[in-house]
């Protein structure tokens, strides 16, 4: 190894034990000196020989495993003696000893970024001591329950699902529709732990933007949900959709500028026009949950996930993503606005990126503006028969309603545009 990379491998598994040891310095700065088996001293020397230790031991890992088993003897034995006196128990410093070292050898002898990572990861998770321990106080049963069961959703049944269409009509993928009961269950919980932590108002908001991000669709369904289960928080929730359909729209305008810029001010008038007129009634539907009376009932969910919903909704959405390609199938690929129009009943991101490639290879940008601006529009009337069907009648005419706005507006101001012909 030259010289140079050596010592800067070598600076890593330092400064890697200097984080370190300026956090748990931090942490036992009311200490007084030679009170503490460690600080900020002690660990920077241990990522350093780790780094030594690593260097030595190039093609030896037993040797290095010898090395490590020293230390860890070592700084148990000292820290066993301050345990005693003080009469606490913890075992954090001695694993983060041992961690330090270990990263620091992993720096000289792997990859210096993944050391730095693993380091930051590391001393980030000691700094939210408190934070943490405050937040496994006030878990549930409920919320440990619905977080395996994602979990084991995510990375047992996902990976082995066939990731290919298994229908005649090319239709319904197996591991895209139970990745989309992920997100369904993903969003619901991710509302159910944000209201909890931030209350109504900003809990809703907070989930909304994150479901915008990851499926607007998904978060219509959850908040819908969510709504059945308390009528009387309807407005604030039809709130949380409408955000989430304003997040959709800029996102789709992000995808197909970040794909073909020509396409970035056609699309500007459309989708920027309808999210200003859906977010002004989503500010006001969002701001009047705080100005409400004491008597209005608590957005408290009594089941943050339920798996038989997340797959029922699931199963719908694959019934209409399957009606869609059939009936794709039978008007033909030639017809882009009526595909455009179909393909908005089930989702708009798979629609933007494909007329979006379309338009730098010879299809107009005239057709794929309009193609894009007809799906966001046919799937945000969708998301509102969701509200209403999924949800209650008056989740659906707040959402409906202003959805008609937005479109009209937006069909307006596309009509009207310069750059629309």
């Amino acid at each position: 190894m030259p010289e140079l990379d050596l010592f800067k491998r070598l600076a890593v598994a330092l400064a890697i034990g200097l984080l370190v040891g300026l956090e748990r310095g931090w942490q036992s700065r009311e200490e007084a000196d030679g009170e503490r088996t460690a600080g900020v001293r002690t660990y920077a020397l241990a990522g350093l020989l780790g780094g030594v230790a690593g260097v030595l031991s190039p093609d030896a890992p037993v040797a290095l495993g010898l090395f490590f088993i020293a230390f860890t003897a070592t700084f148990a034995a000292f820290y066993w003696r301050e345990v005693r006196a003080e009469g606490r128990f913890g075992i954090t410093s001695i694993v983060a000893a041992m961690l330090t070292f270990a990263v620091g050898a992993y720096a000289v002898r792997g990859e210096p970024q993944v050391a730095v990572a693993i380091g930051v990861a590391m001393t980030v998770l000691l700094a939210l001591k408190q934070p943490l321990h405050r937040w496994v106080r006030r878990l549930t049963w409920p919320e440990i329950r619905a977080t395996l069961t994602l979990l084991a959703m995510s990375f047992l049944l996902l990976p082995v699902l066939p990731d290919r269409t298994v229908d005649p009509w090319e239709a319904l993928n197996p591991a895209e529709i139970w990745l989309l009961a992920i997100i369904i269950a993903a969003v619901s919980f991710a509302g159910y732990v944000a209201i909890r932590i931030m209350g109504d108002q900003a809990g809703v908001a907070l989930a909304a933007l994150a479901g915008g991000l990851a499926s607007s669709t998904a978060a219509t369904l959850a908040f819908a949900r969510m709504a059945r289960e308390k009528p009387d928080a309807a407005p604030l929730l039809a709130g949380g959709i409408l955000l989430a359909g304003v997040v959709m729209m800029v996102r789709v305008a992000v995808i197909a500028g970040a794909l073909n810029a020509a396409l970035i001010l056609p699309l500007l008038w459309p989708l920027g026009v309808a999210a200003v007129v859906l977010a002004l009634p989503c500010l006001v539907l969002l701001r009047r949950r705080g100005e409400v009376s004491d008597g209005q009932p608590e957005l408290a969910m009594r089941n943050p996930f339920e798996l038989g919903t997340a797959l029922k909704l699931a199963g719908f959405i694959a019934v209409v993503m399957l009606l869609a390609k059939i009936v794709v199938a039978e008007v033909g690929e030639q017809a882009v606005l009526v595909v455009a129009a179909v393909s908005g009943l089930a989702d708009v991101d798979a629609l933007t990126l494909s007329l979006s490639r379309m338009a730098a290879h010879g299809l107009s940008p005239a057709i794929a503006v309009a193609g894009i601006a007809i799906a966001v529009a046919v799937n945000t009337v969708v998301k509102a028969g969701f509200a209403a069907v999924v949800g209650t009648p008056r989740t659906g005419i707040i959402v409906g309603a202003a959805s008609l706005a937005a479109i009209v507006a937006g069909g307006i101001a596309w009509v009207f545009a310069p750059l629309s012909s």
